[in-house]
């Protein structure tokens, strides 16, 4: 099995959106969601168009829905820039009930399809061992340094443990030697 990880360079995530807004706004999307939302790819993938925008054609705020794995309910925000990918991407005669990311034969994207996707894409960004896990756990790892509260990112992840977390979200001892380099006290 191969293992992925985190996408941690933020110049690397725009050249990835790059090249996936030249591909595809749906690409695009997919990956924006991905790591702004830290849904596992099953659940990103089962979204409809009614999960982000009501009968009206406003864009919901919150997306409330039931995690695959889990069984849990979920809420979560849609930020910025999810809403203004968004907003590109679904058409005013798009019906409420299909899927958000339609494959080409008209039912949801495959897991298959959507790795491919993600994966060439970070090909040509000169990105390695990308998987569908990798928008999750760039979720993870970002929110961390930004925050620096892992319990914070625990419940965001939904893991039982910190180590698990820590291990998932790729802090390695490069991180672990900046903090200690970043100290002049």
């Amino acid at each position: 099995m191969k293992i992925v990880r985190p996408i941690k360079d933020v110049k690397k995530i725009e050249s990835m959106k790059l090249i996936l807004k030249n591909q595809s706004i749906r690409d695009l999307l997919l990956f924006v969601m991905g790591i702004n939302t830290a849904l596992r790819v099953s659940d990103l993938l089962t979204l409809t168009v009614g999960d982000v925008r009501d009968n009206n054609g406003v864009f919901r705020n919150f997306v409330r829905m039931k995690e695959g794995k889990t069984g849990k309910l979920k809420e979560f925000p849609l930020n910025d820039a999810v809403l203004k990918v968004l907003r590109e991407y679904v058409g005013a005669g798009m019906e409420s009930d299909r899927f958000l990311f339609l494959s080409a034969k008209g039912g949801a994207l495959s897991r298959v399809q959507a790795y491919r996707i993600l994966n060439e894409a970070a090909q040509r960004a000169g990105i390695d061992a990308v998987g569908t896990h990798t928008l999750r756990k760039t979720f993870g790892y970002h929110t961390y340094r930004q925050t620096r509260n892992l319990g914070l990112v625990q419940k965001l992840l939904n893991h039982s443990s910190s180590i698990d977390t820590l291990r998932y979200i790729g802090i390695e001892q490069e991180d672990l030697d900046a903090a200690y380099l970043g100290l002049n006290l």
